[in-house]
């Protein structure tokens, strides 16, 4: 009999219970009687050792369900070999719960940096397999993640709504998405909510060619202008600042937010009047889309796999429509980016949205 333990950690999405229910169903069809711990709180869960004994029960009419039964927490890489204020080596505490708890696999849900510690832990002698989940698509060696598409359909709904007070007013509307550092939601979203504009990290746009594209649609008689922008959306002048100045500058930037600093900059401009809407973490709550559910199903069985195989040391990923695995240590510390040459970049340049640069 196999004992699993597993984790959702970092920023939650729609579709780690989905996820962790695909695990939990091809688990038991592959190999019958399976022990099954639930790390609460991600990480910090296995540190601690705070966890519950779960039942396939427990796993019963989650599919729809968004978040995460487990709980998940923030437990930056960079401090996992640092002790905690009580002098706890946090990693010989994690290999500590996983012998005491005698688990054969432990399973990890998360993003880039989770999936950094995951890897840690394989390379300290655990047994990990790591399912792909960020809103962000951007972990390394896979084309998609799950809760990617269930935050892209929330960010075109937001869009969308704008368009309709868009047709009634001759204003700018910026609606800022998430993306710290990659531009994935924001590109897909703007594309299928008809967008005007998209700026995003990786196109650091200059301003004066924003202002460009907002008159040049004034000229077309066209009343009003929609901008997609990504959290993370950088200047041209503010990428060639160091990190350290660029943090400064933030640190000391008049207005909360870069979709309101554009408005402020739009507005003094073009004269005319610019209005703001960051939906924020809705693009994180919710239901699942039927795309996720079934990726996550799908991805959850073939972690099952891995597991029934004891192919350990691996995180499942989709190549195209089909799904596989790649070894963690390949994966780990990697972000995969949007490129100025991506063939969606460059034919949402062909429907004359503009991108800034």
């Amino acid at each position: 009999m196999k004992r699993i333990g597993m984790l959702t950690s970092g920023g939650d999405c729609q579709s780690l219970n989905a996820t962790m229910r695909g695990v939990v169903k091809g688990l038991i069809h592959l190999e019958g009687n399976v022990e099954f711990y639930g790390f609460e709180d991600g990480y910090k869960g296995l540190i601690y050792g705070n966890y519950k004994r779960l039942t396939s029960k427990d796993f019963s009419g989650i599919l729809t369900r968004g978040g995460t039964i487990l709980g998940t927490s923030r437990q930056p890489f960079k401090l996992m070999r640092v002790p905690d204020e009580n002098g706890v080596d946090k990693v010989e505490a994690m290999k500590s719960t996983y012998k005491y708890l005698d688990l054969d696999c432990l399973v990890v849900l998360g993003g880039n940096g989770s999936q950094k510690s995951a890897n840690m832990l394989s390379e300290e002698g655990l047994n990990v397999v790591s399912l792909p989940k960020t809103i962000d698509n951007d972990l390394w060696g896979t084309d998609m993640t799950f809760g990617f598409q269930s935050a892209v359909d929330i960010a075109t709904n937001a869009i969308d709504c704008i368009h309709t007070t868009a047709a009634s007013h001759d204003r700018v509307f910026i609606v800022e998405l998430m993306g710290h550092k990659v531009g994935w939601v924001t590109l897909h979203a703007g594309i299928a909510g008809g967008a005007d504009v998209i700026l995003i990290p990786e196109i650091p746009y200059n301003l004066n060619h924003v202002i460009e594209a907002i008159k040049r649609r004034s000229e077309q008689g066209k009343g009003f202008t929609i901008l997609a922008v990504a959290e993370g959306a950088i200047s041209k002048e503010d990428a060639k600042l160091s990190k350290k100045q660029y943090k400064e500058k933030l640190a000391n930037r008049q207005h909360s937010t870069v979709g309101y600093e554009l408005a402020a900059q739009i507005e003094e401009a073009t004269g005319q009047e610019v209005r703001v809407t960051i939906p924020g973490h809705t693009q994180r709550g919710g239901s699942p889309v039927p795309f996720d559910r079934v990726i996550s199903s799908r991805l959850g069985a073939a972690a099952a796999e891995l597991i029934h195989n004891e192919d350990y040391g691996k995180m499942v990923i989709m190549k195209g429509y089909e799904v596989s695995s790649i070894p963690l240590k390949e994966t780990a510390g990697k972000l995969k980016y949007v490129s100025p040459d991506d063939q969606i970049v460059k034919q949402a340049k062909t429907l004359g949205i503009s991108f800034g640069d």
